[in-house]
């Protein structure tokens, strides 16, 4: 999506700037399985193609790169409390397509993994596996909730008849504080569904356009 938004902004036409088609990529990605690094690995292995030789170099140097710059960042206000909160209610587990190494790491630097049945990463799969692996024929519909912050996100609930708690992009704290302090005992008691979650999406969706404003004008 990147490549493909720079190709259509003027500034990178004038310049007579091409970005990479990538055409090898958008096959992993489409195919089913784990996008993870030890599929691409494998996939490199295999077939010795260039360009998913570039994209793995490029994934580990991200993973690289963020084992040696993210320490001492401490989760959003009311995420612990929310946690604490959640684990006396329900089974909760991390769904994330960040590598396990990474959430693994993370979690237990803020001593935040205590509050979780299990850290599920890329390497398990797609978000909609992690919940349909955890949660299949064990809980209602009206049971499984999954909180996030990207479309894939709600994508993966709706995948797994989950409701979905959103967690607005630029007003991550006031997310945090309003489930703790509100959205949560609606799901306990069972009044989250209907009316209540579909307010909270259409804000949601409203932070994420799909149109990048710089198309708008």
């Amino acid at each position: 999506m990147v490549f493909d938004l720079l190709r259509e902004r003027t500034e990178v036409q004038r310049r007579g700037v091409h970005p990479p088609e990538v055409p090898r990529i958008r096959e992993f990605i489409a195919a089913k399985g784990a996008k993870s690094n030890e599929a691409l690995s494998a996939l490199v292995r295999e077939t010795g193609d260039p360009e998913l030789t570039k994209a793995l170099e490029w994934s580990k140097a991200v993973n690289a790169t963020i084992a040696d710059m993210v320490h001492g960042v401490p989760p959003f206000p009311y995420v612990r409390e929310s946690l604490a909160l959640v684990a006396g209610h329900a089974d909760a587990i991390v769904v994330s397509q960040t590598p396990v190494e990474a959430l693994v790491r993370e979690w237990q630097e803020h001593n935040i993994d205590q509050y979780v049945e299990a850290i599920a990463g890329q390497e398990m799969g797609s978000k909609s596996d992690h919940i349909r692996y955890a949660a299949q024929s064990k809980y209602a519909n009206d049971h499984k909730l999954m909180i996030g912050d990207a479309p894939g996100d709600l994508k993966a609930a709706r995948d797994n008849h989950a409701l979905f708690y959103p967690i607005d992009p630029g007003h991550e704290e006031e997310s945090w504080e309003r489930f703790f302090k509100e959205a949560l005992q609606r799901f306990v008691e069972g009044s989250y569904a209907g009316a209540y979650e579909e307010a909270l999406i259409i804000e949601f969706q409203k932070a994420l356009p799909s149109v990048p404003p710089w198309k708008k004008g």
